[in-house]
């Protein structure tokens, strides 16, 4: 309505059509254990809550840092015929007994080693707690950090490195299994699976992981050896010193200290170069850090519809096992489970690299691709949060075009971009919405709108053939 007094008035009209925003597609939520769980020291409380950081510095501030590792130490002295110290070895090992349990804090440091960016971190307990799977009703144990992601919007990746960890592959599939059935139900999360211990046989593990939801998610094979150093236990290493030859009788014997903290006061030299040593051994943990950070650097360079494989792995001097042709061949292709598992391999001369694109559901040809499967979750998750104006809007034809232009715009910018297959857009995608195409009278009555779209996402180039004949020459 005009003002009624002399003057000038200005109105605004927008030129922009509604668009489509594309979500987040790589936002990952990783739980398992930490040292703390506090901000700056102020003693509240952070465990089972989604904490969002942006760095690996702002994850140790809060969480603090990796379960120190008790060593065994050993000092070898060499001494010659005339009792003359000639030689001094240190050597270092990790005990057997005492196995690595808490992966969370390495895999973090490798997640952002490689392209890793904001991500949310649920710890659900200290490193004086047993691991275990717990219960998802009552919010205990990695079960309940599962629940705490749930209730939060935002994560689109899962991974819990420390469930390796869990005494047997059963309780390892009840996580697993728990974690699929959340991304089927939020349709916008995938998760990130660690092959179980070395001691479980490939169909015991694909036997745990259940049968239903496995297109959201993907598993990866094996462990790395990372270019990170074990961090001692100084009360729960051993010292022991070995001589060799003609010890004087002055000989200072290492044997009688308890642990490296007296060494390091009676002889802080030799602490030193003890701890020099150790620096050699390096971390082993399994892959889902440095995996979810590819699939997050690979999503921010190229694309949620670029396969996250093929792709060189930092800070990782070898996988811990060596995969030939012949074996992932059984890992990518199980015609009795049906369950793919993704290679991590060396190649000389390129590096470390993952060597597999394809989701637990191997042998289902819609989504047994992970860029296929996550393309559609971006694909539908952006699409859902676009068309909410239309709810309680008049239901006729303004609207319907108003969505379909939209949506068909959203479309074609990803055809575009490379994501969807087809020389001709009618090829690459379709959007139908309307009365007598995708609706009836009775679905009108009923206050229903129903698009119908279908795109042709494309796929990975997993095997290339190059067929080469030999022509022999004409005189």
């Amino acid at each position: 309505m005009h003002s009624k007094k002399p003057g000038v008035y200005v109105h605004e009209i927008s030129t922009l059509r509604l668009s489509v925003a594309g979500v987040e597609t790589a936002m990952p939520a990783f739980i398992g254990y930490t040292e703390k769980a506090d901000r700056h020291g102020d003693g509240m409380p952070l465990q089972m809550q989604p904490v969002r950081i942006s760095s690996f510095r702002e994850f140790r501030e809060i969480f603090g840092g990796p379960m120190p590792e008790p060593f065994d130490f050993t000092i070898t002295d060499t001494f010659n015929s005339r009792s003359e110290l000639t030689n001094r070895q240190f050597s270092s090992k990790i005990r057997s007994d005492i196995p690595s349990s808490y992966n969370l804090f390495y895999s973090l440091q490798l997640y952002f080693s490689n392209g890793g960016g904001p991500c949310y971190v649920i710890s659900v307990g200290g490193y004086q707690n047993a691991i275990q799977t717990g219960d998802v009703h009552e919010g205990t144990g990695l079960l309940g950090g599962l629940r705490a992601v749930e209730k939060i919007d935002e994560p689109t990746l899962i991974a819990f490195p420390d469930a390796i960890s869990l005494g047997s592959v059963q309780e390892y599939g009840t996580v697993v299994k728990e974690a699929l059935a959340q991304c089927k139900r939020r349709k916008n999360r995938f998760t990130i699976i660690d092959k179980f211990n070395s001691n479980t046989s490939l169909s015991q593990f694909r036997q745990a992981l259940g049968k239903t939801h496995l297109e959201y998610g993907a598993a990866y094979f094996p462990f790395l050896r990372t270019t990170f150093s074990y961090e001692a236990d100084r009360f729960r290493s051993g010292i022991r010193h070995e001589i060799r030859g003609n010890a004087p009788d002055s000989t200072v014997s290492y044997d009688n200290i308890k642990n490296l903290t007296e060494l390091e006061e009676s002889h802080p030299q030799i602490f030193r170069s003890l701890l020099a040593t150790m620096r050699r051994s390096y971390v082993v943990i399994p892959p889902s850090g440095a995996v979810t950070g590819i699939y997050v650097k690979v999503d921010r360079n190229r694309g949620v519809w670029k396969a996250p494989a093929n792709v060189i792995l930092n800070a990782v001097l070898e996988p811990l096992s060596t995969i030939t042709g012949v074996m992932q061949a059984h890992l990518n292709v199980d015609a009795a489970e049906g369950k793919s598992i993704n290679a991590i391999r060396l190649f000389h001369g390129r590096g470390t690299l993952v060597w597999g694109a394809r989701t637990l559901a191997g042998n289902d040809k819609e989504w047994r691709y992970i860029s296929v499967r996550r393309l559609m979750m971006y694909v539908e998750e952006s699409i859902r949060n676009a068309t909410r104006f239309v709810v309680n809007e008049p239901n006729n034809n303004r609207v319907w075009l108003r969505v379909r232009i939209m949506i068909e715009q959203f479309l074609m910018e990803l055809w575009h971009a490379g994501a969807l297959a087809g020389n001709a857009q009618s090829e690459a995608f379709f959007v139908k919405v309307g009365l007598g195409e995708t609706m009836s009278t009775q679905d009108l009555d009923q206050g229903r709108v129903i698009i119908e779209m279908g795109v042709a996402a494309i796929r990975p180039s997993e095997f290339i053939i190059i067929r080469i004949t030999h022509n022999q020459q004409k005189s």
